[in-house]
C-alpha cells in the first residue's frame, strides 16, 4: 500500500487542460470495530479491489492490511486533539478527487451513519451530483458489547437503547457544560451507550445522577474495543470515572452504562481473552 500526502496525490493526476471527465463514484465504507474479521464480505471485497483510499484514524492497521498493495491510502483522520484534516477539509478533497473522475473508497471505522459524519459526506455527495453508495459497517458499539460480555438490550433490564456522543458539534465544554438530554439519558431500564466521551466522562456520569439515575448503576468503559489490546473497566456511574483514570483509559473507548453492565460477571467468563478490570 503506497501512502501519499494530498499534495503528492494531486500532482500525481494528469488532466488534460479543460477536460471535465466524469464524477468517479464515491464508496462510503464501515470497516466495523477493530477486528478485520468483523467486516462484511461485501466491504472486504470493496477493500480487495479499491485503487483510492480516505482513511480515518480509527481504521485498525489489520483492516488496511486488506487493501491492495498498489492502492493509494490518504490518512484524513481526526482524534480528540489531533485533526489531520477538518471535515470541511475532507469533504472538499474527496470531491474535488471525484470531480476528477477518482473513483475512490472513503473507509470509517465502525459505522459511518453511526456518530461518524457519514451522513454529513453523503449529503455532500448528493448536492454535487457525485455518484455514491454506503456499506454500513458493525457499529462500534454492537462490537465492543459483544466482546466484553454486555448484552446491549435484555428483556429483564433494558428495552431501550439509546446511543449519544460525549462531544458535540462545535461544543467546547466549559464550567461543567454539556448539552445533552439528561432527563431522558437517566431513565430506569434502559442502556445508554455514549460515543467519544472519555473526556467527559466525569461530567457525564455527575450530570446523570444529578437528574436522578442512581449511583450504583453499573456502568463500563471499553477501550479499543475488539482488538488485541481490547480493555473493559466496569464500576457504577459513581465510580467508573475514578477507575477510568486510575486505569489511564484513552480514546477510542466507549461508556456503557445500564444494569445490562452487570450481566458481564457471567457472560464474559466464556471470553478469557479480554482484559477486564473490574472494581469489587
Amino acid at each position: 500500500m503506497n501512502v501519499f500526502n494530498e499534495a503528492l496525490l494531486m500532482n500525481a493526476q494528469h488532466h488534460m487542460a479543460g477536460a471535465h471527465p466524469p464524477p468517479g463514484h464515491v464508496t462510503l465504507v464501515g470497516a466495523g470495530p477493530g477486528d478485520a474479521e468483523l467486516l462484511t464480505v461485501k466491504a472486504a471485497r470493496a477493500l480487495q479491489s479499491a485503487s483510492l483510499v480516505l482513511v480515518d484514524q480509527l481504521v485498525s492497521p489489520e483492516v488496511l492490511a486488506l487493501l491492495p498493495a498498489h492502492a493509494e491510502c490518504i490518512a484524513v483522520g481526526k482524534s480528540a486533539s489531533r485533526h489531520t484534516l477538518s471535515q470541511e477539509e475532507i469533504i472538499q478533497l474527496m470531491l474535488r478527487l471525484a470531480r476528477r473522475g477518482r473513483s475512490l473508497l472513503r473507509l470509517k471505522g465502525g459505522d459511518g451513519y453511526i456518530f461518524g459524519r457519514g451522513g454529513e459526506e453523503a449529503q455532500a455527495l448528493a448536492e454535487a451530483g457525485i455518484p455514491f453508495s454506503v456499506i454500513p459497517g458493525l457499529s462500534a458499539a454492537q462490537g465492543a458489547a459483544a466482546s466484553v460480555g454486555i448484552p446491549l438490550t435484555h428483556r429483564d433490564h433494558a428495552g431501550t437503547l439509546i446511543f449519544t456522543t460525549g462531544h458535540l458539534r462545535d461544543e467546547h465544554p466549559k464550567n461543567g457544560q454539556l448539552d445533552l438530554d439528561w432527563p431522558t439519558l437517566a431513565r430506569p431500564r434502559q442502556t445508554v451507550v455514549v460515543y467519544m466521551g472519555v473526556g467527559t466522562l466525569a461530567l457525564i456520569c455527575e450530570r446523570l445522577m444529578d437528574h436522578g439515575l442512581p449511583a450504583g448503576t453499573p456502568a463500563a468503559v471499553v477501550e479499543n474495543a475488539t482488538r488485541v489490546n481490547e480493555r473493559c473497566i466496569a464500576g457504577t456511574v459513581a465510580s467508573l470515572p475514578a477507575l477510568a483514570l486510575v486505569h489511564g483509559v484513552q480514546a477510542p473507548a466507549l461508556i456503557i452504562i445500564g444494569e445490562v453492565v452487570a450481566l458481564r460477571a457471567v457472560l464474559a467468563q466464556a471470553q478469557p481473552a479480554v482484559l477486564n478490570l473490574a472494581a469489587h
